[in-house]
């Protein structure tokens, strides 16, 4: 199935995120929590790679194994930061030989340091010119975009931001994965803005079970993601790490609830490797994919 085929049906269609762990021991260890995730009916697995491609021969190796798991397509990030045009093509004829089937294409964040993204010279300026090259030299790679409900960190306004977006799904998109957030009605007013500017491929909402106040915290700086007051409420009126973690869960949970009443597509969740917050928030929840 391509792309935007897994999001065809009725049902709502499940992903996981990944990230390249840096040991063997953690290799092993984010392959037994695929397993376990199994259960949940995924249709695919993203995995993303460190700054400025620092890790992108590990996430292919990491895809290579998920691929190996759970005969399911696999799907690599890709920025345009410090790289040429022909060292993206070399990854995605490296990503190709090794059975990847989709590219989550992104401009990329700054490298660590800086606050300004700049062009490699010989490289990609923008997404939409990423998501132009793999149709036009990678045809068959499905290809996500980033959305962003609150908008995007370095947007001068939401309309920028959505014009940007529009942008990048003319380019050939296939779906919108969002950025993570913690509350519903920024993603419906995203959605509703999104149709009004003539987006209609999927958008799929990104959801984080945060299982701390710490974490929640941190993860709202980094990308602009409001915490509502009942969440921020709930976590510091609890002490134990125990208690949090459930706080958290329970938060995502209710999210994906509403979410999945409110008729989107899928949810791609970002469960930074770990496998527990995933099944607590996703047991006894009916949910159907499309059949393969």
């Amino acid at each position: 199935m391509t792309l935007a085929d897994l999001y065809q049906s009725d049902g709502c269609t499940i992903s996981f995120e990944l990230f390249p762990p840096k040991t063997d021991e953690g290799i092993d260890l984010l392959c037994q929590n695929v397993e376990r995730l199994l259960r949940f009916q995924p249709q695919y697995f993203t995995c993303t790679y460190g700054a400025g491609g620092s890790s992108q021969r590990a996430t292919l190796e990491v895809l290579k194994r998920v691929k190996e798991i759970t005969q399911l397509p696999v799907a690599s990030h890709l920025t345009c930061v410090g790289s040429t045009v022909d060292q993206l093509c070399d990854y995605l004829q490296k990503a190709t030989e090794m059975g990847v089937d989709y590219i989550v294409a992104l401009r990329g964040d700054p490298p660590k340091g800086t606050d300004q993204f700049e062009q490699t010279s010989g490289g990609l300026q923008y997404a939409n010119e990423l998501v132009e090259l793999i149709g036009k030299k990678f045809p068959d790679l499905g290809v996500a975009v980033a959305g962003y409900p609150e908008v995007h960190q370095e947007a001068p306004d939401a309309k920028t931001d959505l014009d940007n977006l529009k942008r990048k799904v003319d380019a050939g998109a296939d779906i919108v994965i969002t950025q993570l957030f913690y509350d519903n009605a920024d993603f419906y007013r995203f959605r509703d803005d999104c149709q009004k500017a003539g987006i209609d491929i999927p958008i799929v909402p990104g959801v984080l079970p945060v299982t701390n106040f710490k974490q929640a915290q941190r993860i709202a700086g980094m990308c602009k993601a409001a915490i509502p007051a009942n969440l921020e409420a709930a976590m510091t009126a609890v002490e134990s790490a125990e208690d949090q973690f459930h706080v958290g869960v329970e938060h995502a949970r209710q999210q994906t609830i509403d979410l999945m009443a409110n008729g989107v597509p899928g949810i791609h969740y970002y469960v930074l490797n770990k496998s527990d917050a995933a099944a607590e928030l996703l047991d006894g929840l009916s949910i159907q994919g499309p059949v393969s």
